[in-house]
């Protein structure tokens, strides 16, 4: 028995779990709003694992991909359950992922930046993840959604055309584009995973940030039981919610055209991506120019890159800041106008409201640190 505790004690795997999860320092102080770090993980696996059920009966052929999709929902044991579940999933995991982000740009928990730039690049790959999952029920909107979308990289001087060729397989989206958008669709999970647990590494590396921003090593508490079970907590509000809404909404947050196949001579009136890009696809239509509007759509998530080297505080947190706090909440409303935006037809008013806004949504980051730095200079 003594032989047998001595080998559960000194194996690696069992030290790197009490390490990590067990007997982890975490400040005593943190709220809810810590738990969506967590919640991202249960998102990705209930995605994974339906995904998974989902490709066993999926048929990556344009032909029959619409169909396979039909047949899933109708003769496959569970299979209506398995897509409605990934299909809503994906809107939880957005919802989760933007108030992660939104947690740590309002207490400014950015400094941390190895963790933060890793996980900029999860949310980049989540969205690539996301882009390529649309294309696969075959709908219209699936198919202009990723014809729009892939026509963008034509943008790009002097390689652009052949860039979006090869990405296609042909002049066109076709059967081959089809199969790799499967692929991609397929591996990227598995790879979002892999950066979650880097991006898990260095945040217990460096230690989990609190509400007051106090870096006090002794005011930290064992992560098990105290935050473990908050966290059990979280998850059955999270899975609650979520089978509440695949029950009574399943379709709600889905786009009426991709229930009709995917038709190549006929073009929706208006195309529009999932509800969780349409920020970035707002700011992209105000800008006349298709390069201008790439870059702007790109910049538009890269931008959160720089928050780290501008920060200039004395203290960390909006919430000691009157008028940062009145700027962050600013900088809310014009991220839900701007998806407001992007589900409307380019007419009047909504270019005038969707360009002042795209201005406004980039104001923020560079305002911010000006304000600061005014500030620091009158208290000094």
């Amino acid at each position: 028995m003594n032989m047998m505790y001595s080998m559960k004690k000194t194996h690696p795997i069992l030290k790197i779990i009490n390490k990590s999860l067990i007997n982890l320092p975490t400040p005593s102080n943190i709220t809810f709003m810590w738990n969506y770090g967590s919640l991202l993980g249960l998102c990705l696996m209930i995605q994974i694992i339906t995904g998974i059920f989902l490709s066993m009966n999926y048929s990556t052929n344009i032909n029959l991909a619409f169909e396979s999709i039909n047949h899933i929902n109708h003769n496959v044991s569970k299979g209506w359950l398995y897509r409605i579940i990934h299909a809503n999933g994906a809107s939880f995991f957005f919802i989760c992922v933007y108030l992660h982000i939104g947690r740590n740009i309002y207490f400014e928990t950015f400094m941390n930046k190895i963790t933060w730039f890793v996980g900029i690049i999860i949310l980049l790959l989540m969205m690539m993840t996301a882009f390529v999952g649309y294309v696969l029920p075959w709908g219209q909107m699936s198919f202009w959604g990723a014809t729009v979308i892939t026509n963008l990289m034509s943008a790009i001087p002097y390689i652009g055309e052949d860039l979006v060729k090869w990405i296609w397989g042909g002049f066109s989206i076709n059967n081959a584009t089809l199969n790799r958008f499967f692929s991609f669709h397929f591996i990227l999970p598995f790879i979002l995973l892999a950066f979650m647990v880097i991006h898990l590494i260095f945040l217990h590396t460096m230690g989990s940030s609190n509400p007051l921003n106090v870096n006090n090593k002794f005011d930290k508490i064992p992560f098990h039981p105290y935050f473990s079970l908050k966290d059990l907590l979280g998850f059955i509000i999270l899975l609650s919610i979520l089978t509440l809404f695949s029950f009574k909404f399943p379709y709600l947050l889905n786009d009426y055209d991709n229930f009709i196949e995917a038709n190549p001579m006929m073009t929706p009136p208006h195309i529009q991506p999932e509800w969780y890009f349409l920020f970035a696809y707002a700011i992209l239509r105000s800008i006349p120019s298709k390069l201008g509007g790439v870059l702007a759509l790109l910049m538009s998530i890269l931008i959160l890159f720089i928050m780290p080297f501008t920060f200039n505080k004395i203290i960390k947190g909006n919430s000691f800041y009157l008028f940062n706090k009145m700027m962050f909440y600013l900088f809310l409303n014009i991220f839900f106008i701007l998806s407001w935006m992007g589900s409307n037809p380019i007419e009047d008013p909504y270019i005038i409201v969707n360009q002042i806004t795209s201005i406004l949504y980039f104001t923020y980051f560079l305002m911010n640190p000006l304000i600061n730095l005014m500030w620091n200079n009158l208290i000094k």
